[in-house]
């Protein structure tokens, strides 16, 4: 039997291949929807992939299943409970699938949304009792468990799947032998989870041990427990939640159609009709100049779930790439279901080298120059961008409270008669914030390069702000 792991970073999404040597015969498991890897590493190993699975219609990424349908020819399973509009087979408790060596089992393990199940990996040329993994996908996560409140816009509250979900983790997840591994479907950095490790597997015993979810206490103390101080969604959760149930168009359709080169008239001329105008270099580079009106958001970054919070999935989107990575930044929107791009700026930022009358830019200030000019009387207003929890632990004396999530509609709350200086944790999201600054119509935005890391590494103070966010 093989068991391969398949790790996305930018999402912290996991899936899965498991493969029957003998038989040639592969499943994947909660596929991303750029299928090349498991294609690729399937005729490595001389494998046809005849089975996908979804463990439940996934909220923050579009899945690849119908990529997969329609490139391998591979069957569609969902839980027994869930609605789609493509043919899919349902699986319900106990329900297997078989080749050579390998059986895998479905657990339902409602809770994260109402059709969630978990999948027992058996290699039968060890065990046929006794599952080797357990693929538990956004109901159990290494520290964490799914959590219950992403299906509210569709009628469900959050105390009804809390209590599912510890229904599942008590009667499914537990009797499950401790040494059988544990493989969730997001690690961590995932909004799926509070509290996710970095680790992106573990065992049954280890989880009974460590995971504060898994330890005894009542069911409404469960509940309690998982809806608190759960982060906030990004608007863009419910619309994937909602795709990955429809029969929509695949990856290489869309792309076909939004890997179009646009002279800079055109780019203005959609710009002007409402496209929003996506710059996805790297923050250093945006502050030099950028096109005017446009949102940075970094291809080093959680480029996609910022895209996601911060654009929409209806306007065109118009990409300014450095040449060459135009296809990732269209993939990478792909992958949760912006397929609303309309095409990329030809040659980047150099078709606008003898236009500057059209490019802004915006100042990154080192710590210590960030702290003199704070210390003048006519000091910027300094934002913080942070979350919430982030704010608790640290933070800079004298800022406001606007996380990133929340800008584009409290930036009333600031003055544009005002220069604005704002910071994050690292710099990544000072620069999307800026550029939304900037194109609300604020004249003098800057950032302190390094976010409040290297503002501490200045030896600068901060402050505690539980008392005061």
């Amino acid at each position: 039997m093989i068991l391969k792991q398949f790790y996305l970073g930018c999402l912290a999404h996991a899936s899965y291949l498991i493969g029957d040597e003998g038989t040639g015969t592969a499943a994947v498991v909660d596929p991303q929807r750029d299928i090349g890897i498991y294609l690729s590493f399937a005729a490595e190993h001389k494998l046809q992939i005849k089975h996908v699975i979804l463990t439940h219609l996934h909220a923050d990424f579009v899945a690849g299943h119908l990529e997969l349908r329609d490139q391998a020819g591979a069957t569609i399973y969902l839980g027994a409970k869930a609605q789609a509009e493509y043919k899919f087979v349902p699986l319900g408790d106990g329900a297997a699938i078989e080749f050579g060596n390998v059986r895998l089992k479905a657990l339902e393990t409602p809770g994260h949304t109402p059709e969630s199940i978990s999948i027992e990996v058996f290699d039968l040329s060890k065990s046929a009792t006794e599952p080797h993994a357990v693929l538990t996908g956004d109901t159990l996560f290494v520290g964490d468990v799914g959590r219950p409140d992403l299906r509210a816009a569709l009628g469900w509250s959050a105390a009804d799947l809390g209590a599912l979900l510890y229904d599942s983790i008590q009667k499914k997840i537990l009797p499950l032998p401790d040494a059988s591994l544990v493989y969730p479907a997001h690690g961590a950095g995932s909004l799926c989870g509070k509290a996710i490790s970095k680790e992106t597997v573990s065992t049954i015993g280890e989880q009974r041990r460590v995971n504060y979810a898994l330890q005894p206490m009542s069911k409404q103390a469960f509940i309690e427990l998982v809806t608190a101080d759960q982060p906030e969604a990004p608007p863009y959760f419910v619309y994937d939640a909602v795709l990955n149930s429809k029969e929509r168009a695949t990856l290489d359709e869309a792309l076909k159609q939004e890997l179009k080169p646009l002279d800079l008239r055109d780019a203005l001329e959609l710009q002007k009709s409402g496209a929003q105008i996506l710059d996805t270099r790297e923050p250093e580079e945006f502050a030099a100049a950028h096109l005017a009106g446009s949102v940075n958001i970094g291809l080093s970054g959680q480029y996609a779930t910022w895209a996601g919070t911060i654009l929409n999935h209806e306007n065109p989107i118009v990409i300014v790439a450095n040449p060459g990575r135009e296809s990732e930044s269209a993939i990478r929107l792909g992958r949760i279901g912006f397929d609303n791009v309309a095409g990329f700026l030809k040659d980047g930022m150099r078709a606008v080298e003898t236009r500057p009358d059209l490019t802004k830019k915006s100042e990154r200030w080192s710590p210590a120059l960030a702290a003199e000019i704070l210390a003048k009387p006519d000091a910027p207003q300094l934002v913080d961008i942070r979350t919430a929890n982030e704010r608790q632990q640290k933070m800079i004396e004298g800022s406001a409270s606007l996380p990133l999530n929340r800008l584009a509609e409290r930036t009333g709350e600031l003055k544009k008669d005002r220069p604005v200086l704002v910071y994050c944790a690292g710099g990544y999201r000072s620069s999307i914030a800026a550029s939304i600054l900037q194109r609300e119509g604020f004249e003098h935005v800057s950032e302190i390069a390094g976010g409040i890391a290297a503002w501490e590494l200045a030896k600068l103070p901060v402050n505690a702000a539980a008392a005061q966010a």
